[in-house]
């Protein structure tokens, strides 16, 4: 896969994934990896699927309305990945917390849901439910972080409610914070994504925790 990566200052901090919305590329997150953890390493993937030129990471029927037999592909092909740079870049593979918005949002959802072995913790902005009628595995212990809008047309706040559902269900620790903008990432959004990943990945003293699976 098309990818960036950033060797991180510090070995202890949690490596930074990072997963573009429609549109997008591997450079759109780096800034908002940079705030939320400005001592991790970034790995920053591009979508293989091809929208009207568009990148994204798995394709969709209509506006909402996802292809699941290639969502579940595309998070086999991703998590292949994620396995091999690992070993290239000799990263700490239980030690990858996820970042992603929208489209990429929904990526990261469905790794979640087809396997804990994925990511350490998770920051979800504005995504939806990925995968319906499915079981869930053991999500005990991993911190996830929602961001969504009241106002959002593409991500209703019904599809955060239950996605929260759902994640909480199988164990995971699922924080949302709730604005009353659109579909776009905020500033405020954003502080709240890295307050949130200093509460669950930096100790008292200030130094950036493993975060190991």
């Amino acid at each position: 896969m098309i990818h960036y990566f950033e060797r991180g200052r510090s070995h202890e901090a949690p490596v930074l994934v990072l997963f573009h919305g429609t549109g997008g590329t591997e450079r759109d997150l780096i800034p908002l990896a940079r705030l939320i953890s400005p001592e991790s390493a970034i790995l920053s993937l591009r979508g293989n699927v091809l929208e009207n030129g568009m990148p994204r990471f798995f394709r969709r029927l209509a506006e909402g309305v996802f292809d699941e037999a290639d969502l579940v592909f595309r998070t086999k092909e991703v998590q292949d990945f994620l396995d091999h740079a690992a070993e290239e870049y000799a990263l700490p593979r239980t030690r990858f917390v996820a970042v992603g918005y929208s489209n990429g949002a929904n990526l990261i959802g469905s790794l979640l849901f087809h396997g804990r072995e994925s990511f350490s913790g998770a920051i979800l902005h504005h995504p939806m439910v990925p995968l319906r009628g499915i079981t869930l595995p053991d999500l005990s212990g991993i911190p996830v972080f929602i961001g969504a809008g009241r106002n959002d047309p593409i991500s209703p706040a019904h599809e955060t409610e239950e996605l929260q559902s759902l994640l909480a269900g199988a164990g995971a620790d699922v924080s949302v914070h709730w604005t009353y903008y659109g579909h776009g990432l905020s500033d405020g959004e954003a502080s709240a994504a890295k307050d949130w990943f200093e509460q669950h990945f930096t100790s008292k003293d200030g130094k950036e925790r493993s975060g190991s699976i």
